[in-house]
């Protein structure tokens, strides 16, 4: 249910259970979480989701039993934010829930303009993975960020774009090729000057 492809200093990672809305099992985080560990020294990765939404969240039933509170959701995102690469979350569909923190701590993201965005975690009666809302924060302001997290809102493509939640929005049959283009200049370039550009953009 997570494919994963390396091509080269490319790592193509693939959530794929589009049957059930790419919702989480604990058993799919824990491969996301160990990939992502893996792939640290990649040049480039790309994070993107199979059928029409990239990720519904935690699995409605594991998350009942105990996962929507889990520590993997923090060892995820600690992963995804410790790649070493330039790093793009290529959003073929709505992103909802806990699902929100790895694409949060990716670099880039780009998204369709069908795809819709929120995190309904207060109204389930859970408090959010800690840097969610910090790395939301820092990309939108703390007032959106309550907006989402605490107003509960469903925010549209248009409106994740303007927020800067989201970088570019791209037609369904251009995602992929879009987030390989945006990566060709990381990969093309010496190592220690692309990690080193990383490095400061985080200062």
């Amino acid at each position: 249910m997570i494919d994963v492809a390396c091509d080269g200093d490319l790592w193509t990672i693939c959530i794929n259970r589009p049957d059930k809305a790419n919702s989480l099992t604990k058993e799919m985080l824990v491969t996301l979480a160990d990939t992502f560990e893996a792939a640290k020294d990649a040049r480039a990765l790309i994070l993107t989701g199979e059928g029409k939404v990239f990720s519904a969240g935690a699995d409605l039933e594991e998350a009942r039993a105990g996962l929507a509170v889990d520590t993997v959701w923090e060892r995820l995102s600690s992963a995804v934010a410790a790649v070493q690469g330039l790093t793009v979350a290529a959003l073929n569909g709505t992103l909802a829930g806990g699902a929100m923190g790895m694409a949060l701590a990716c670099d880039l993201r780009i998204a369709v303009p069908t795809a819709k965005f929120f995190y309904p975690v207060m109204k389930l009666g859970f408090m959010p993975q800690p840097s969610d809302p910090v790395r939301m924060a820092k990309l939108i302001g703390p007032s959106r960020t309550k907006l989402i997290l605490m107003g509960g809102q469903k925010i549209t493509a248009d409106e994740a774009f303007s927020f800067g939640l989201v970088d570019r929005l791209i037609a369904p049959e251009a995602l992929m090729d879009e987030a390989r283009a945006i990566v060709q200049d990381t990969l093309a370039a010496k190592p220690e000057i692309a990690m080193g550009i990383k490095e400061l953009c985080r200062r």
